[in-house]
């Protein structure tokens, strides 16, 4: 049996493919106008083509005079209800949301005191992995990307699941709790793993207290003390809450609808719907932000400086700074234009956090690249651009001490509420499989004999 080839041997004929691939794989741009092509399922406005119909999240950016689209602030609604209300709702009452807006998204209500209360136990029941767990699955095999151990350890519950395949809205539900409860633990031991086995540092498994809330779990069982203050679990709460749903075509939730409406299993949906929410133009740019910011810091000497902020994004659009991808992270929107309302929110919890940490002169900064990036981008753009959700909760996540692998992860926590809302309301109302056109634009030939090539 020959031996295994390593990379340095296979590289000369991977370039050698590679450079096939380009050769016949690229597209003449001029046919996607010639064929009217909506790519990213948007028309040339930039306006999403409707695929679908939801009563689960709105998002509004416009509004209609006289058949023109006119720009508006932004607003999220979920279940009908402004995101905005619901949050003013359960922080004037010094309360924990993410919990009462999972049991809104899944249920189509607000829920009572009492069916809250029940609700909450229902999660803790279920905060519990298959034994060994932990050891078998999440310790043999670390993974330097949390998304991809989160990925695996979801599929790998398909195993220990006694009916995984029943796709029964009662069973689907089940399931859809089980992983909502347990996406936390997944996500921080998957990261104290990596941390352990790949960074050499000291392991910590906290089992966390029942009682706990989402946000207070996700602290508690990263931190080696365990320790937390009310501000920081209330901020990271809020977080959570107004990431967990952004209507049914944001690419991770579509995914759900995707995979969902070919008859798939729970487990399958949600492991792809991940893969999804992994990519840096989703889930993965808040990271991005935060590195960013961080290459910001080094480069800019006067961070009062406006000017020499300016410059600094001027080169990040010429691509000549940070990583010559000509972005700015956190800045603009598929949807939003003139305000994200996500963003809006964190802003209004950001700065006691900030004096809390001793990170005024951060956020200060972050306050001018808000106010002077969107004038850049419009001129390149011709369109109003804003900060989006990811600018500032990766500065969040990053006062509160969180490792950048957990970033990414954290906004699953967050948007498995969400994924498990429009899973259900699939299934509930199941169509057609998916299945959107491509129009194949190659020239037939005829095949040619091998001898003959």
């Amino acid at each position: 049996m020959a031996e295994s080839r390593n990379y340095s041997e296979i590289t000369e004929e991977i370039l050698n493919y590679s450079a096939l691939c380009e050769k016949n794989g690229k597209i003449d741009p001029e046919l996607y106008t010639k064929y009217d092509v909506k790519r990213g399922l948007r028309d040339k406005n930039g306006k999403g083509v409707l695929t679908g119909l939801t009563e689960i999240g709105e998002v509004k950016s416009y509004t209609i005079d006289d058949g023109e689209m006119i720009p508006c602030e932004g607003k999220l609604y979920y279940r009908g209800i402004d995101i905005e209300d619901i949050i003013k709702g359960f922080t004037s009452e010094e309360r924990f949301g993410f919990e009462e807006v999972t049991y809104l998204l899944l249920f189509g209500e607000l829920p009572t005191a009492a069916q809250l209360s029940q609700f909450k136990s229902v999660l803790a029941d279920y905060r519990t992995l298959p034994t060994s767990f932990v050891r078998d699955i999440i310790m043999k095999a670390p993974s330097q990307d949390m998304m991809n151990t989160l990925a695996r350890s979801v599929l790998t519950m398909y195993a220990y699941d006694e009916n995984p395949e029943d796709t029964s809205v009662p069973n689907v539900l089940r399931q859809c709790l089980q992983l909502i409860s347990i996406f936390p633990l997944l996500s921080v031991y998957g990261y104290q793993a990596c941390n352990h086995y790949l960074n050499g540092h000291s392991l910590f498994i906290h089992t966390p207290p029942p009682e706990l809330s989402t946000a207070e779990t996700i602290l508690y069982t990263l931190r080696p003390n365990q320790k937390y203050t009310a501000l920081e679990a209330k901020i990271l709460d809020v977080a959570l809450v107004v990431q967990a749903e952004h209507g049914g075509g944001n690419n991770s939730t579509f995914t759900t609808h995707v995979v969902s409406s070919s008859g798939t299993d729970t487990y399958s949906t949600i492991a792809a719907s991940l893969g999804s929410l992994k990519g840096p133009r989703h889930g993965g740019a808040n990271r991005k932000v935060v590195q960013m910011f961080r290459d910001m810091k080094e480069a800019v000497k006067d961070w009062s400086d406006e000017d020499e902020i300016r410059a600094y994004l001027n080169q990040i659009l010429n691509k000549e700074a940070f990583d010559r991808s000509g972005l700015i992270y956190g800045m603009g929107h598929a949807v939003y234009t003139l305000s994200d309302p996500r963003t809006q929110i964190l802003k209004q919890f950001i700065r006691p956090l900030a004096e809390e940490k001793g990170m005024l002169q951060e956020l200060i900064l972050h306050e001018t690249v808000e106010r002077v990036a969107p004038a850049l981008l419009s001129k390149k753009r011709q369109r109003a651009v804003s900060a989006n959700v990811d600018f500032y909760s990766g500065f969040i996540y990053s006062m509160l001490g969180l490792p950048l692998e957990l970033y990414t992860p954290i906004f699953a926590i967050a948007r498995i509420a969400g994924w498990s809302a429009h899973r259900l309301e699939d299934i509930m109302n199941a169509g057609k499989i998916i299945r959107p056109a491509y129009k194949n634009v190659a020239k037939h030939t005829p095949y040619t004999n091998l001898n003959d090539r």
